[in-house]
């Protein structure tokens, strides 16, 4: 991480900026002009939960991928002042999925809506989805680029919703099991979106100075972003059902009822209990998210994870996974047009940071 340390010091004070901790900021006048500085304490209080989860770490991957690809391809810091349009809605999307699984903890803390309530949760939620047009308005740009970067952040910014749409759809129906190809769909709008946004956003901002990032040179950054931020939602999903995630109460995806790639390669697998037959590993999966209902301490919590394990369907999934993001990392590695070797090579580094 520490050849990353420079670049993420840029980041972290843009996003810092763009959502400050205290009332009466320049930047607050421009957000809500109409106010002349009124009602400060419902304005933080509108703040503060996404503030929170802020605060609380992750690891920036994603404006970190558009400030590389900005940087690589000759664009410099361009992209800086628009990070938070990648980042802010990545945080608004993980208070939104946590009250819609009733997630109890994010990052080491119990969930914004428990700390807060659902009402402002959803609310703060919201508005971190939309403060990046706050961002764009007062972004110095020229009228004919902000307008080609609201098209981009409004399109991804739909799709996200939809792959949420389809994730809620799944783990609400216990009968209702999406096909692996349909999960894959699910997983490139709900987490490859995003990443795909960031790669598109840095691309867009290395041409502001005229020099554009051609079609074919952009689509393929899309697709390899993409299949990044996917091969890091399964690895995430793996890690879930295994070593448990850093802030994150192991297993949770079990009481979520989440029909995640391990679960699917179950039921679609052989070996342990899949011998068993399709209907009996139905009933076993129905069984087992039925029980982890009451919280991630049943024992069918644990029985379902070791069920997992004997199939092979962790390691089958944590290997596509790992697959997608070398894919990514190699196109990223042998990008062409370069203005920055430095950067590049950075950019190319930058999946080791999400196995």
């Amino acid at each position: 991480m520490k050849e990353y340390a420079a670049a993420l010091e840029k980041i972290e004070a843009v996003l810092e900026e763009a959502l400050p901790a205290q009332a009466g900021s320049a930047w607050l006048d421009r957000v809500f002009p109409s106010l002349d500085g009124l009602y400060p304490e419902q304005t933080m209080a509108l703040l503060e939960p996404g503030r929170d989860l802020f605060k609380r770490g992750g690891k920036r991957w994603r404006p970190l991928l558009a400030y590389l690809v900005c940087r690589t391809l000759g664009g410099a810091d361009a992209v800086l002042p628009l990070l938070p349009l990648v980042e802010f809605p990545h945080n608004a999307s993980l208070i939104h999925d946590d009250l819609e699984d009733n997630s109890g903890e994010r990052r080491g803390k119990p969930a914004v809506h428990l700390l807060y309530g659902s009402d402002t949760a959803i609310n703060s939620g919201c508005f971190l989805y939309f403060l990046p047009l706050a961002v764009l308005e007062n972004w110095e740009g020229s009228p004919e680029n902000r307008d080609r970067i609201w098209r981009l952040w409004a399109e991804h910014m739909r799709l996200l919703h939809l792959g949420q749409s389809m994730d809620i759809a799944w783990h609400r129906d216990l009968a209702l099991i999406p096909s692996i190809e349909e999960y894959m769909l699910m997983c490139g709008l709900k987490t490859g979106c995003l990443a795909r946004f960031a790669a598109l956003l840095g691309a867009e901002a290395a041409g502001f100075g005229g020099n554009r990032v051609s079609p074919d040179m952009t689509l393929s950054l899309g697709e390899a972003a993409q299949k990044l931020g996917v091969g890091f939602q399964i690895l995430d999903d793996v890690k879930n059902l295994s070593t448990g995630i850093p802030g994150k109460k192991r297993g949770d995806d079990v009481v979520e009822g989440k029909k995640s790639l391990p679960v699917l390669l179950f039921l679609a697998g052989s070996g342990g209990l899949n011998d068993r037959g399709l209907n009996d590993r139905l009933a076993f999966v129905s069984r087992c998210f039925k029980a982890a209902g009451e919280g991630v301490s049943v024992p069918e919590v644990e029985e379902f994870i070791g069920a997992l394990t004997e199939a092979g369907a962790l390691a089958e999934a944590e290997k596509r996974g790992q697959a997608l993001i070398a894919e990514a990392g190699a196109f990223f590695a042998n990008l062409g047009d370069q203005q920055d070797p430095e950067a590049g090579k950075l950019l190319a580094g930058l999946t080791e940071l999400l196995r």
